[in-house]
């Protein structure tokens, strides 16, 4: 009986696994075919829970844990090479359920995730916690993002990247991801802290100047130059948006919340809220901004009324869910079998950005006379993690054709390392604080 069993081909194994599963999916779900959003999402919630629930026992992030759950059923997963026939993620069979089918609905539903991520954040910083900041973040923001791209550039031309794809990529690499920073101090319960406020601000400021960048590499790539006055009318928009909304916005939005509270009846209050949140993102998107600016905008108009935790508290849970589809699909679209291809350049990459990333916002703290924990926390905060506009920036440069394709599968490598390593340096940075303080009394 083992002879026989020894001599069974690995084809024959595949196909009997691949008749024995969809035929248990076509009786689970008999009357939806398995290449739907619906089966998708059932098992991506089933095993993010999973995955993310063994995290938690380990004592790691969350995210980190749905970024592996995604990793783990992605269409891109070298384990589905094995279930799979030959042939691979092309195959029809298992398409809704290890093989994520719909992505552009996924890719959905993670824009929602992190336009409510950045609005229940925004509920937690009012008017007056923005202004106390603004003018630090814009500078120390500004030039941590700049000194990046400068020397990330180098950095790439001298790995024998071509221009635009030296540039593209350094310019990914400039950009701090603003859902995976946030994500690691809600969960690390350091959301209200004073450097968290500070890298929030700076966080916005990036995102403005993400768009700003994302239009002129554009005109780099099929004029040859910058467009000076596309990108004044993005900074004279972004500027509009939030002056507008801290004048117009604050004398409005804040007492029609509260009339609606008034009435006492919870789902009408979360319905207005909600529509205060995706019309602002939709406003954001309409002028040709970020719908995270937009999101975390709304957040901060609702913190001006006098129902804001009630906001915050019902809102939260919806945030939850779609924020935790986020990052499992982010993670699903990693083609994590082309690492050893890139893993040296990534790695270089990862190096020469974090370090970089860390010494502009550390000398941008300094110059604003950041005190010195303060500084040091943020500066270790905002180092590592690139994610969403990073992602962003090197699909516009492989869809216009101006970079190479195989940007796309590096950006996504350094995306998930940088994700694993962030949290890591949120903990260094707050290890080396107290070292630091206690010399100085010393």
């Amino acid at each position: 009986m083992k002879n026989i069993l020894l001599q069974l081909d690995t084809s024959e194994i595949h196909s009997s696994l691949n008749t024995t599963v969809t035929s248990l999916i076509e009786q689970i779900t008999p009357e939806l075919p398995h290449a739907t959003f619906v089966t998708d999402l059932a098992f991506i919630m089933i095993i993010g829970a999973v995955v993310t629930l063994a995290f938690f026992k380990i004592r790691q992030p969350l995210i980190i844990g749905y970024l592996f759950a995604g990793m783990l059923i992605g269409p891109l997963s070298p384990f589905w090479s094995w279930v799979l026939p030959e042939g691979g993620p092309s195959t029809d069979v298992l398409g809704g359920v290890g093989i994520l089918s719909n992505i552009s609905a996924l890719n959905l539903f993670a824009e929602i995730g992190v336009i409510l991520l950045l609005f229940v954040i925004g509920i937690e910083f009012p008017y007056a916690k923005i202004k106390s900041i603004g003018r630090v973040a814009v500078g120390v923001g500004t030039l941590g993002l700049f000194l990046t791209l400068g020397v990330v550039f180098y950095a790439a031309t001298a790995l024998d990247l071509g221009f635009l794809d030296a540039l593209f990529i350094s310019a990914a690499l400039s950009i701090s991801s603003t859902a995976i920073i946030v994500k690691i101090l809600e969960e690390m319960g350091r959301i209200k802290n004073e450097s968290s406020i500070l890298v929030l601000g700076i966080l916005i400021v990036e995102d403005i100047i993400a768009v700003i960048l994302i239009s002129s590499l554009q005109s780099i790539a099929l004029v040859g130059a910058v467009s000076i006055e596309s990108v004044l009318i993005i900074a004279l928009v972004a500027s509009g948006l939030i002056v507008g909304t801290f004048t117009i916005g604050t004398r409005l939005i804040p007492p029609l919340i509260d009339k609606v509270a008034a009435a006492e009846h919870r789902e009408i209050l979360l319905l207005s809220v909600l529509g205060v949140c995706f019309g602002y993102a939709l406003l954001a998107n309409i002028v040709g901004l970020s719908v995270a600016i937009g999101a975390f905008l709304a957040g901060v108009l609702v913190a001006e009324s006098k129902s804001a935790e009630v906001a915050k508290l019902l809102s939260s849970p919806i945030k939850d869910m779609f924020v935790a589809i986020f990052f499992i699909s982010v993670g699903a679209l990693m083609d994590v079998s082309e690492l050893e291809n890139y893993l040296f350049i990534a790695i270089a990459l990862i190096a020469v950005a974090t370090g970089m990333k860390f010494g502009g916002n550390l000398v941008g703290n300094i110059i604003f006379r950041q005190r010195r924990g303060k500084a040091i926390r943020s500066a270790f905060t905002l180092a590592a993690p690139r994610g969403e506009f990073s992602i962003v920036i090197i699909k516009v440069g492989v869809d216009i054709g101006a970079v190479s394709a195989f940007l796309f599968p590096l950006i996504g490598i350094i995306s998930i390392i940088t994700a694993f390593i962030s949290p890591f340096l949120v903990k260094a940075g707050d290890k080396i604080v107290p070292m630091l303080e206690e010399k100085k009394d010393v």
